[in-house]
């Protein structure tokens, strides 16, 4: 409650020795500028530089053109903020249920091992960071390999992938797999026609024969889809952000111009090494929120764990999490309306 011009007087008076009358004037004077100049209770920043703009004073109205723009920014930031709180609390149940999932797998001894493929800036790291933020750093990995030395390049092409496949209890978490071969690869040139075809060819006898492993190791293909439009935005945002500038490769400065190629090389994936044992996942990731969140049920839907909530909703949403197969019905389709692949 704010308080009465009388209490404020008194308040005044007792901190002062003078009586003198015109003192006392001055001071009721101070007083009643105070009570003018103090804003209502719970009345905002905002309010108050409202209350300046009404004013018909030249300078105000200057001060009203020139905050214009720094409250915008602020409340630009704030909501971001906000929004981004809201996502993080959000992710937390399944977070939670993920540290189960871990548990489970060290009590069994199985292993998984979780594969992010797609085109560049489809928000793969991102992802990768909200799975693993709570895990028992002692019972996962990441694994990121750069380019292959020139003794790896003699060697059978997904050997060095294999070497950094978990033990029991262990997840490990490629961001980009051995299917680089089958997508990054031959659309800039890095392998050989002959090279591409043998890899295609073969990679799911591979497969099925670590995923033979008395049913130990449990596979999950996951490929990021990103419009051309929202990928470009991203690009954008690397050149001008000093913190992700570090990001943007020179495989990322050609990947607009290769859209179309890499698209082919897509949909050749999906169509021959998407099976029923080791099926491929395309995860829609325009809105990075709901692909980390829709990933994050799908890992957690593939194995049954003990202590599962029962309150969570683990309900895939059909618009972000797309069966592989499915997918390829989508683009041929595509194909037979426009002549062309489009995602």
């Amino acid at each position: 409650m704010e308080p009465t011009l009388k209490e404020m007087i008194g308040k005044t008076e007792s901190k002062t020795t003078s009586t003198d009358h015109g003192n006392q004037i001055s001071a009721e004077k101070r007083v009643e500028k105070r009570i003018k100049d103090t804003p209502p209770h719970g009345k905002s920043v905002v309010d108050k530089v409202d209350s300046i703009n009404q004013s018909a004073d030249s300078k105000k109205k200057v001060l009203k053109v020139s905050k214009r723009p720094e409250m915008t920014k602020k409340d630009e930031i704030i909501k971001e903020a906000i929004e981004k709180h809201y996502c993080s609390e959000e992710l937390k149940p399944y977070q939670a249920e993920l540290i189960k999932l871990q548990h489970h797998l060290e009590m069994t001894g199985k292993k998984m091992v979780i594969l992010f493929d797609g085109r560049d800036a489809s928000g793969k790291g991102g992802t990768i960071r909200r799975i693993i933020r709570y895990m028992n750093t002692k019972r996962y990995r990441v694994v990121a390999l750069g380019k292959p030395s020139e003794q790896q390049k003699t060697e059978l092409h997904i050997k060095r992938y294999i070497e950094h496949f978990p033990h029991a209890g262990e997840i490990v978490l490629f961001d980009r797999s051995w299917y680089n071969r089958a997508l990054v690869e031959p659309v800039m040139g890095f392998c050989t026609k002959a090279q591409y075809k043998r890899f295609m060819k073969k990679v799911i006898s591979y497969e099925q024969n670590f995923l033979e492993d008395a049913g130990k190791t449990i596979l999950i293909k996951l490929y990021f889809s990103v419009t051309k439009e929202e990928q470009e935005r991203r690009f954008n945002r690397r050149k001008n952000d000093p913190l992700r500038q570090w990001k943007l490769s020179e495989v990322d400065l050609q990947a607009q111009e290769l859209w179309d190629e890499f698209t082919q090389k897509k949909f050749m994936l999906l169509k021959n090494t998407h099976t029923k044992q080791s099926p491929w996942w395309v995860i829609r990731s325009d809105n990075k929120h709901l692909a980390r969140r829709e990933t994050m049920k799908l890992i957690l839907n593939s194995v049954r764990y003990k202590g599962r909530s029962r309150k969570l909703d683990f309900t895939l949403d059909p618009t972000i999490v797309i069966p592989g197969n499915k997918e390829l019905k989508e683009m041929k389709k595509q194909r037979k309306k426009y002549g062309r692949l489009l995602t």
